[in-house]
């Protein structure tokens, strides 16, 4: 790439520094990808997590993407026995976070800085699974965004919401 004029040498560092993160080989992806179910598996085994406290389960992840699920049950719901916003919140929250930590070297880490979640529906005790898709928008050096969407089991859409994530390099 070339640029010229007042802003080359800014551009050209722009442009190596993107060309660097999306360059990420399919070899770090499927290290990510093992090291989520590694981790989500062994919260499960050890009764720690969101998994083990309200359900939220992994289904499947990939480069930038995941899919969660959770069966609403008593520990979800709220005063008014609907699943509570706070646990469609947590779920959107952990499926965004995880699909931008697929796309993350190994050793790198992150956290949430912003979550937005705008809640369409109520949902009831009627056995009907919630399921979460979230994608990865943009990953760079220090913040990344990702958004999500909660459908449920007739793909009726129960919420959708967008995430600004910290990206925790080591130092």
């Amino acid at each position: 790439m070339e640029f010229t004029g007042r802003w080359s040498n800014g551009l050209a560092l722009f442009a190596r520094e993107e060309e660097a993160m999306t360059s990420i080989d399919t070899h770090t992806v499927a290290n990510r990808v093992e090291e989520l179910t590694t981790v989500f598996e062994r919260g499960l085994q050890e009764n720690l997590g969101v998994g083990a406290s309200l359900g939220i389960r992994l289904e499947s992840a990939g480069d930038g993407y995941t899919r969660y699920y959770l069966d609403p049950n008593p520990a979800t719901i709220n005063a008014m026995f609907t699943v509570h916003g706070g646990v469609i919140a947590t779920l959107m929250d952990t499926a965004m976070g995880s699909a931008v930590f697929t796309k993350l070297d190994d050793g790198v880490a992150y956290t949430t800085l912003e979550l937005k979640v705008n809640f369409i529906r109520s949902v009831t005790l009627d056995g009907s699974r919630l399921t979460c898709e979230a994608t990865a928008i943009h990953v760079g050096r220090r913040t990344a965004t990702a958004e999500g969407r909660i459908v449920d089991a007739n793909g009726k859409l129960i919420a959708h919401g967008s995430t600004t994530i910290l990206v925790l390099n080591p130092e």
